[in-house]
């Protein structure tokens, strides 16, 4: 029978996958390390069983002990599933930056989950590391695996991520891009890689706001900005940041992570996290002036089922002013308007009195109306027109809209980009949005410009 004792076995031994489509025009084979194959879903399943059974052997965890942790999530999800295995309690300490996804997730294993400002300072006792190192202090027979300095933590990819990459490649990889937020990862796998080979060439992703990039290059800590990609970047340098495995820090805007994450779901059916975003926006930039004889791999870190409330919704992308309006549709547009409680398509039959369609368009504040009959668009009524008409004969309160009716609203299919859709808004107020055959919605003029607000 062929089996594993139990989930702890499964981490590991992830595979390479070639991107097709998001690389196209670049020269080198870009490989995608998919790290979110691992049984919680992430690349922390390795460092979370690694620095509990370095704080085993230690004697620092003994039966019955907690375990305590400061942690963007998926660190949490690691060590929760090892605590859940070997019969520890897990208390993690996170911020209000996290997705919802995750905290429920944690909650899901068993764990306890401490959320708190992400505005704090480090040096401020209500900072999320702060915070997790007093409960740990205060907590009887518990332990802070500290994944920022614990050396369990780059050990693992030593031991690991850094082998199965060499392997999979035969030793001929040129090029490895990761994240940098505790190090662990590009500090393990760079140092195993450089031992190799030391002309491979190691590449840190970093997001705009992060200090590592300008702290690399200078020497100097320059102050941080706030960002929203989660789970890299830092505001200090951690122990575990070994920067002399580091060749290149390449920053990354939070709007070309989340396009890039969702280009890879949709491109490349990589379903992943935000900081995945990062990783490949940063080794497609890195592969630009390379060659067909060089390949990339890059670490996918986790998957995007958790942050289905965060950048893969189009809500939240519209809310931080991040979704491209470039790649905007009418179909999205549409969606946007239902989702943010707005009425969906009104619309009158041609044998509509024109007084219930100025009733209709006042309790409902319209100013047009479309005319449908059998599903096609027949023309059109708008308030104006209709007062006009009204004015000169008031006996056509009674008559059918036809009476009084214009031209029809554009149709115009869902798929419809925003910049084409602009132009029929030029001799239109409106136009209806066609799916697959059937009118499911209006965009008016000000719906645009709301949605670019």
């Amino acid at each position: 029978m062929n089996y594993k004792n139990n989930i702890l076995e499964l981490i590991g031994s992830t595979p390479l996958v070639r991107l097709n489509k998001v690389n196209r025009g670049l020269k080198p084979l870009l490989l995608a390390k998919l790290e979110s194959h691992n049984p919680g879903g992430s690349v922390k399943d390795r460092i979370g069983v690694s620095m509990i059974d370095r704080a085993e052997k230690s004697g620092d965890l003994k039966p019955g002990g907690t375990v305590v942790e400061a942690t963007s999530g998926n660190t949490g999800i690691g060590l929760a599933l090892a605590c859940a295995i070997k019969g520890y309690r897990s208390v993690f300490v996170m911020t209000d930056k996290a997705s919802q996804e995750k905290v429920r997730y944690l909650k899901a294993l068993g764990s306890d989950v401490i959320v708190v400002s992400s505005a704090t300072k480090p040096d401020s006792p209500d900072h999320y590391v702060a915070t997790a190192r007093r409960i740990a202090s205060e907590t009887p027979n518990a332990i802070l695996t500290n994944q920022y300095a614990n050396p369990a933590n780059p050990e693992a990819h030593y031991r690991t991520t850094g082998p199965e990459i060499w392997d999979a490649t035969d030793g001929k990889i040129t090029h490895f891009v990761a994240g940098m937020g505790t190090g662990g990862t590009i500090s393990g796998i760079g140092r195993y890689l450089k031992e190799k080979n030391p002309d491979i060439r190691i590449i840190g992703a970093d997001p705009y706001g992060s200090v590592f990039k300008a702290y690399k290059e200078t020497g100097h800590l320059m102050g941080s900005s706030p960002y929203l990609v989660e789970g890299i970047g830092q505001e200090l340098i951690p122990e575990n940041v070994h920067l002399k495995y580091v060749d290149e820090i390449i920053n990354v805007t939070d709007r070309d992570s989340f396009n890039m994450a969702r280009r890879l779901g949709r491109e490349e059916g990589i379903f992943c996290g935000g900081s995945s975003g990062t990783i490949a926006s940063a080794a497609l930039k890195a592969a630009e002036n390379l060659t067909e004889n060089d390949i990339i791999v890059f670490i996918i870190c986790d998957t995007g089922e958790r942050y289905l409330t965060k950048f893969l919704s189009d809500e939240w992308m519209k809310e931080k002013r991040l979704l491209g309006f470039e790649r905007m549709t009418l179909g999205l547009i549409n969606e946007l308007k239902l989702n943010s409680g707005k009425l969906r398509l009104i619309s009158v039959l041609p044998e509509t009195k024109v007084s219930e369609a100025l009733e209709i368009m006042e309790r409902h504040g319209l100013s047009q109306l479309p005319v449908i009959e059998d599903g096609k668009s027949i023309g059109s009524v708008r308030d104006s027109g209709m007062m006009s008409h009204l004015l000169e004969n008031r006996d056509l309160l009674d008559a059918p809209v036809t009476s009084v009716m214009d031209a029809p609203l554009p149709v115009v299919n869902e798929a419809v980009e925003l910049a084409r859709a602009k132009q029929y808004l030029k001799d239109s107020p409106a136009i209806l949005v066609e799916e697959y055959g059937r009118i499911v919605g209006i965009v008016t003029r000000y719906d645009v410009l709301d949605i670019q607000a």
